[in-house]
């Protein structure tokens, strides 16, 4: 299996996505890599550097996108950077995925651009794990889409369901839509309009409100892009301010240093299922191919871990998945 890394993309390349993807390559003696990116740049960053040549290729792509540009003038107008390169190579069959902690949006629209949508799928929907008291459980969409209509509600319940299960290994995985009160009648017009069409699948357990994410009381969260991304960032939230809040009463009831020792390592221990690391990116489910985006600011290991679950992505026929479940219950 050969999956394709940005070496370009967010705020530490070429380090971090190549030794993330060098990471990969020692846990997987399946797995080759093509690192994507002006050539020289990623050549010099491997200097020194033990690895396996015939499981790593550079491709040259030398135009960067950065984080600030417009997602459609970037793609449009920057054919040879190492997001548009390596997702023409999926198409085309030199690979099998791609991931990249750039430009989410350029990301996005290259990925639907060039790889095409599922068949039978309205929209691609940007699905991210998020930390409850029963492990991690699927929140969508997180941000790509802000206006959705009922059936697009309905199809992005369906691919869930079966991220939830193959990839993230819930057994029966539950659907809930988020709203503000668990009774069918309530919520915006789209929310009642969308309750119905929801009825029809056999893991739909009704309306949830935010109090329920973190005891888990579904295991997808059902929501459009607006809500979705703020959840998101608000969970990103917690564990700095969580720690913040800690220190700032440690210090206004002088606790010793031994103990004030003991409790930051509980705190963070206790939050470390907030840590992206442990994910590594977030899939854009729906399209034609198989594509994960990462937080800019992501480490070597959370690179090896969004490379680890693309290939993952393609052990499991996800897509395949999400097709037959377009024509039937997932």
């Amino acid at each position: 299996m050969i999956i394709a890394v940005d070496a370009a993309g967010g705020d530490y390349y070429p380090k971090n996505p190549v030794v993330g993807a060098l990471e990969a390559l020692n846990e997987r003696d399946d797995l080759s890599v093509l690192l994507a990116g002006p050539e020289s740049m990623i050549l010099k960053e491997l200097e020194g550097r033990d690895y396996d040549e015939a499981r790593l290729r550079v491709v040259d792509a030398p135009e960067v996108i950065t984080m600030k540009e417009s997602p459609s003038s970037a793609v449009k107008g920057k054919r040879n950077s190492s997001i548009v390169a390596s997702l023409m190579l999926q198409k085309e069959g030199t690979c099998q995925g791609f991931v990249s902690s750039g430009n989410t949006g350029a990301l996005l629209a290259a990925s639907v651009l060039i790889l095409g949508k599922l068949p039978g799928v309205l929209r691609p929907t940007i699905a991210t794990s998020f930390p409850t008291l029963k492990g991690n459980r699927l929140l969508l969409d997180a941000g790509a889409n802000l206006e959705v209509k009922p059936e697009i509600f309905l199809q992005f319940a369906k691919m869930g369901t079966i991220y939830c299960r193959d990839i993230l290994g819930v057994d029966h995985p539950t659907v809930g839509l988020m709203n503000v009160g668990e009774e069918e009648e309530k919520g915006t017009e789209l929310l009642k309009e969308t309750y119905p069409l929801l009825k029809q699948l056999p893991n739909f357990i009704g309306n949830i409100e935010g109090r329920d994410i973190f005891p888990a009381r579904s295991d997808i969260f059902l929501c459009d892009g607006m809500v979705g991304n703020i959840l998101l960032k608000f969970g990103e939230s917690i564990p700095e301010s969580v720690q913040a809040m800690l220190a700032a009463s440690m210090e206004k009831m002088d606790v010793t240093p031994e103990i004030r020792t003991a409790l930051s390592e509980l705190i963070q221990t206790t939050l470390d299922s907030f840590n992206y690391e442990n994910v590594g990116g977030v899939p854009f489910l729906g399209v034609n191919g198989v594509s994960l985006v990462g937080h800019g600011g992501s480490s070597p290991r959370a690179i090896k871990n969004m490379i680890l679950q693309a290939a993952r992505f393609v052990d499991v026929s996800v897509n395949q998945k999400i097709v037959d479940s377009l024509n039937g219950p997932a």
